[in-house]
């Protein structure tokens, strides 16, 4: 037998400098400014929720995310940290410490890589949407419950990473809310709000400036200008100006070097490797699904040619490999920054490399500042992000669905909250296998016309028959006990689509029952799948009669 073929390693990047001209290199570079100012928050903010350093997001941000773009199957993807991976990446640092992230992280991006280059990223497609749902839903609410210490200003040293504890963590410590911190987390979420509906051309603000002299010309700068660096800034000038006694970066992590990253080998053991295959399995997989589904928002949006997922797969990996030696965290394909990508006017790669760059020489000439942020603020730029990560209008329309789509949906999502990510998507693949066979066996019926004695029986088979459906045959087993010899049991098998090997031995059971009467089996109008398992396995020779389709 022949071996599949394996997938060509051919970033996105090599076909689009065909033909590169210094048009579309200013709307890359453009787009490629706007994303990396965006980013600059949100990699802070991630790394410091996932329970590592501002400088772990950072420097994920600029290598990953220059790798991703560099290497990738996508146009117009950025990559870097994302806050889907807040909740794993803290369980797995509160569980076995920073060291082991980077050997989990690592050897997820080695499986990544082998996913891409044996052509298995049309896959993550097999994934049902309401798993996906359940678990992206899942995952914001405990992003938010997360936040809840900065955001409160809490003085809780080491909050818990499961759901039950940080509830009562944050219930024990609610009689020193921080009221400072509170105004401006709050003020965060309300300014992000409220942010972009102020630079809507029809917005009450935008008509009375558009009339000032050069108000246009403002506003349409102004509107540029990323809601989150606004809130970042404005509010981290308040609390500086004010002295408002909340916890800031420095006073947490000290100030953030303006230097390169160190290489470094984390610790390696195979003792505690073997502790890490569950977490590796799950960085994997979590990975591959939202940095595809995030390439496939991308094409939809950008009407650019589709993404390789085969290609964006092995980036994907090679990113996560080489992130860790930096002192990285996971990095994936990111829908936020990609959709600010897009609508900044990205047309290749090169604007995801730009805003990696753009970000370093931020680390580089202004890391110091970074200090005097507030955690509040951060929080609230993350309740923020897992508001509009939740896809939570699909609750009310649950009512519109199947009771199987329901119960895929709720069941990941509270699995997900309660439990954790990994037996959520177990869970859910486990519950979908389980609907997908008991729908096959609505689909497969076995009609049996009129029985009369020394007269051929004519059934007729519908759907697929296969370990989960051969139950249906159970009627046609019993009239063969009432065969007389040299009766004919045909089966006509033009609407049997699929056959597997234990629908074959079933049909092999029931020939054997015939047989045993004097009877006979036949098939006709034989679909080419079962006729080819029929022929491979030599059941087609104890037939008395077979006919194939011809199609």
């Amino acid at each position: 037998m022949k071996a599949p073929a394996l997938e060509p390693f051919r970033p996105r990047l090599w076909r689009e400098l065909r033909g590169y001209n210094l048009g579309r290199l200013g709307r890359d570079v453009g787009a490629g400014v706007s994303v990396g100012v965006v980013a600059l928050p949100l990699a802070m903010a991630f790394a410091i929720a996932s329970g590592l350093t501002p400088e772990a997001g950072l420097w994920t941000a600029i290598i990953g995310g220059f790798l991703i773009a560099a290497l990738g199957g996508s146009p117009v993807q950025i990559g870097g940290p994302a806050g889907a991976f807040i909740v794993i990446v803290y369980g797995i640092v509160k569980q076995y410490g920073v060291a082991n992230l980077l050997i989990c992280t690592a050897s997820a991006g080695v499986l990544l890589f082998l996913m891409g280059w044996l052509r298995l990223g049309g896959l993550v497609r097999y994934v049902p949407v309401s798993v996906v749902i359940g678990f992206t839903n899942g995952i914001a609410v405990l992003i938010a419950l997360s936040q809840l210490r900065e955001v409160l200003g809490l003085p809780i040293k080491n909050m818990p990473a499961d759901f039950f504890s940080m509830l009562s963590v944050v219930g024990r410590n609610l009689h020193q809310v921080n009221p400072y911190a509170v105004a401006l987390g709050l003020a965060c979420v309300l300014g992000l709000w409220f942010w972009p509906r102020l630079m809507r051309s029809e917005s009450t603000v935008s008509q009375r400036v558009a009339v000032l002299p050069k108000g246009r010309q403002a506003m349409a700068v102004t509107a540029r200008v990323p809601g989150p660096v606004v809130a970042l800034v404005t509010l981290t000038l308040l609390a500086w100006a004010l002295a408002l006694p909340v916890e800031t970066i420095g006073q947490r992590f000290g100030a953030i070097a303006p230097s390169l990253p160190t290489f470094a080998l984390p610790d390696f053991s195979w003792a505690t490797v073997r502790l890490l295959v569950a977490p590796t399995l799950t960085l994997a997989l979590l990975g591959a699904v939202e940095s595809l589904l995030c390439a496939r928002v991308a094409d939809q949006l950008s009407g650019l040619p589709r993404h390789n997922p085969n290609q964006e797969l092995m980036a994907q990996g090679i990113a996560n490999f080489v992130v860790p030696y930096f002192g990285g965290m996971p990095a994936t394909g990111t829908i936020a920054r990609t959709v600010t990508n897009i609508r900044s006017g990205a047309t290749s790669p090169v604007a995801g490399m730009v805003h990696a760059l753009t970000l370093a020489a931020v680390v580089l000439l202004a890391a110091p500042l970074a200090q005097h942020i507030p955690l509040a603020v951060l929080g609230g730029v993350l309740l923020f992000v897992a508001w509009n990560m939740g896809e939570w209008r699909e609750f009310a329309r649950l009512r519109h669905f199947s009771n199987p789509y329901r119960v895929l949906l709720l069941s990941t999502f509270g699995v997900t909250v309660v439990f954790d990510l990994t037996v959520a998507v177990q869970l859910g693949l486990v519950l979908a296998c389980v609907f997908f066979i008991l729908r096959q066996q609505d689909i497969c019926r076995v009609g049996i016309g009129p029985v009369r004695p020394d007269e051929p029986i004519e059934a007729t088979l519908y759907g697929s028959l296969f370990f989960g459906t051969v139950g249906k045959l159970d009627a046609l087993l019993h009239l063969a006990d009432q065969c007389t010899p040299g009766q004919e049991v045909v089966l006509h098998a033009q609407r049997l689509i699929t056959l597997d090997t234990t629908g074959l031995d079933a049909l092999r059971q029931l020939a054997d029952s015939l047989q045993r009467r004097g009877a006979h089996l036949s098939m006709l109008g034989v679909q080419p799948q079962p006729a080819s398992l029929m022929g491979r396995s030599g059941f087609a020779l104890r037939l008395h009669r077979l006919e194939v389709e011809n199609t």
